[in-house]
This record gives C-alpha cells, structure tokens and sequence, in this order.
C-alpha cells in the first residue's frame, strides 16, 4: 500500500469515526491524499465542481426532494394512508399491511427513503402503537422496512445517482425498479401476514365499497402523480429532469389549489428545508469526487478490475461476491457512501463481464435496501427509532426476519435479471437477449 492511500485510509477512517459528517471526512481524506502526494489541490476542485455543475441530471435531486416535502406538509400523507387502510387494512396485522401500500404508493412521489419513513412511515407507526394495538418495536421495523422500497420505485434519488456514475439510463433505471419494487412489496406483506398470524395481530374494520370510493377520489389527484411522472418520460414529452419539473408544479398545485390545505409561509419553510438537504447531498457528492479521484490515481480500480478477471468469474459468481462485499461494507459504512465511492470501482468490471449496467442498477439498489436496515448502522433504523423514541434493541429483536425476505428477493433479482429487464426489454431501453 502506497504512502498516499495509507494517508487517504487513516484520515479517513478516523473522521468518521470521531463522528465528522461523511460529506467532510471524505473531502478531508481526498485533500490530504493530494497533499502528500504534492498534487495540484486547484485542479481537481475546479474538475469536481465542473461534474456537479455540468451534469444537468442532477437538478432533478432538489425538485423531487421538494416534491416530497410539500407531499408530506400539505396533507396527501394522511389522504394516502385512509386509501391505504381501507383497501389492505381489513387483512390481519391491518396496518402493517397499509405501512407496506403507502409506502410503495409515496415512494411513487418523493424518490427517498428517509422522506418515506419520516412521512407515511412515522404516521403509520404511531396508529399502530397507539393504545398499544402492536409491539413499538414491531410498528418502527415495518415503517423502516416499508421505507427501503424507495431506492426501487421511480422517482428514486439513488438510481439518480447511480445513473450519474455508470452511465446508464435513468429511464430505463426507472423501468427496472417496478417489477422487483411490487414483488417486494408483495414479498413483505406475506411475512407481515405470517408474524401476524402467529401472534394474532388485529385487523381493521373492514370497509365497504361505499366508503372505499370516496377515500379513492380524494387520494386520486396524489395517486396519479407516479403516472404522470413516468408518462411524461416515456412518451418523450419530457426528460427526467424535465419530468422532476413538471412534478413540483403539480404538487404546488395540488398543495395550494386542489386540497387547499398550505399556507404561503409554510411553503418558505419548505424551500428552505429543501435547500438544505439539497446542500448536504452536495457536500457527500463533493467528497465522493475528491475521494474517487484519490482512488483512481492509485489505480485501484484497474488493480481490483485485472484481479477479478484473472480469477476467470462468471456474472453471476461477481455479483453474488458484489452482494457479500456490499451486505458487510453496509455494517460499517453507510449506503451513499458506498454507493458513490464502491459502486464507481464495480461498474467497469461488471461492463467487461457483459452484466447489464440497468440489471446491476437494480442489484445495488436491492443492496442499498438491505443496508438501510441492517444492525447496527441501518439509517432508517435510526431515524424511526429517534422519531418515535422507540428502543433500539426493541427493533433489532424484529428487523432479522425481514432483512431476510430482503435477500431472498436480492437472490432471486440475481439470479433472474429479467425480474428487472423485462420492462426495460419491453419498452426498448435494453436490447432483447440483453
């Protein structure tokens, strides 16, 4: 190990460990790495800079972070929820079950995680633990585990991200994620329905067509938001970034005109609150760019490419080790880092082994999925935990059983691609026979 990787490795490891923001410990690592290496600090400033600014793709981060905050703020949140319940919530372990549609359903508008959990998520958790109808440490895993989805279901920030690093087609990304983000969903509510047999959860009043249909219209204007969003791509009306656009107007529209229900003051707020999370994504994107230069120059790429290929793996060996390395990296380290930092060093060797570059989308996100709620540095973990003053070791006794339905769906997008490709195949993004 060179001299220069040894400096970027231990100033690194010790940022983060003294709990400086990952953002910063990664800029503080890459800087000090130029200078002892006595590099030009100047040149890769401006060329990092240059990638933020130049890279149109990534104004759409901001807008659907907006979308997502005036969702939340003007009250769709609760009309998606009545929707949900009335629907699913009738099954035993009702709620859990709405925690799972919602979230599939908000996914659909806000492209993040964390927006999920802290929206439907929280509201949904507190139903549950009210008058205590579920254990607190059942109703906070459900939240956080319902909340994974959004990686996989389009507008999703990260396969923004990924997009932006391997090249790939972000509408196609946004294909891919559908069919294994419904099947999850699926997937989750079948083990939701097993817990809830065996410990004889409760199930909602069931509700008749005649209060359904109501509670449908009134969810309606926000349900079509995934529809118009993905419409308007696909039909070459719009580009994504356009699409992210078009979909802040409409939910300006819905706020302030349809339901009436936001104040002029509130929506500062809301730009503000906007502005920074948008600053702080920035922050890790500035990092990840200073740090991957770092990388690069000592050619640890290049090394870690010849290495795999020399051991003469098939595609599906490289992305079962993918999935290892990515599920162990997760407890230690958190998933915009990796995804900005290790995914860089994977794409290329998974181009020269012929793996779809939409299909290894898929499989990150599937990772990122499981990593968000891994013990002990799942994110989601936390912030639910933290919302709902819930106890930690409460929520790790109940997160194993659905980590598991996670990599049984991680396995399965593995092993079949066309899980992920089928809609991208369809609609011409990937070439048939991929």
């Amino acid at each position: 190990m060179s001299y220069g990787i040894t400096v970027l490795a231990m100033v690194f490891i010790v940022s983060a460990g003294l709990g400086v923001p990952m953002g910063i410990s990664m800029l503080t690592a890459g800087f000090a790495y130029m200078f002892a290496k006595h590099q030009d600090v100047g040149l890769v400033v401006d060329q990092t800079m240059n990638g933020l600014s130049n890279n149109y793709l990534l104004l759409s981060i901001p807008l659907f972070i907006f979308v997502a905050q005036l969702m939340n703020a003007s009250g769709v949140t609760e009309r998606l929820l009545a929707f949900a319940q009335a629907t699913v919530g009738r099954f035993r372990g009702g709620l859990a079950h709405v925690n799972v549609v919602s979230n599939l359903i908000f996914s659909g508008m806000s492209g993040s995680a964390v927006a999920d959990a802290s929206g439907p998520g929280l509201i949904v958790s507190r139903m549950m633990m009210k008058n205590g109808r579920y254990p607190a440490g059942f109703a906070v895993t459900t939240s956080a585990v319902s909340a994974t989805l959004g990686p996989l279901v389009p507008p999703s920030i990260p396969m923004i991200f990924y997009s932006v690093i391997a090249g790939a087609s972000t509408s196609a990304l946004f294909l891919a994620g559908i069919v294994p983000a419904v099947l999850t969903a699926g997937a989750l509510m079948i083990g939701i329905s097993i817990i809830a047999k065996r410990r004889n959860f409760p199930a909602e009043a069931a509700a008749s067509w005649l209060q359904i249909i109501p509670l449908m219209f009134k969810a309606l204007p926000a349900l079509l938001m995934p529809g118009l969003l993905l419409g308007i791509i696909y039909s070459g009306i719009a580009t994504p970034t356009e699409a992210a656009a078009i979909a802040a107007s409409y939910a300006l529209f819905l706020a302030f005109v349809f339901y009436r229900s936001l104040h002029i003051n509130r929506l500062f707020s809301l730009i503000a609150e906007t502005v920074g999370q948008t600053a702080s994504i920035g922050l890790i994107m500035s990092g990840a760019f200073v740090f991957n230069y770092a990388v690069a120059n000592e050619g640890i790429p290049v090394l870690l490419k010849t290495t795999l290929l020399n051991w003469h793996l098939t595609s599906v060996q490289f992305l079962l080790a993918v999935n290892l390395i990515l599920i162990l990296l997760a407890v230690i380290i958190d998933e915009v880092t990796i995804l900005l930092v290790i995914v860089p060093v994977l794409t290329p060797i998974a181009t020269a082994l012929g793996i779809d570059l939409v299909h290894f989308g898929v499989i990150i996100m599937l990772n990122m999925m499981v990593g968000l709620v891994l013990p002990p540095h799942g994110l989601l973990l936390f912030v639910m935990t933290n919302l709902t003053e819930t106890s930690l070791s409460d929520v790790f006794k109940e997160v194993p059983f659905f980590i598991g339905v996670l990599i049984i769906m991680l396995l399965l997008t593995t092993f079949i691609p066309d899980i992920a490709l089928t809609l991208p195949v369809f609609f011409g993004y990937v070439p048939l026979g991929h």
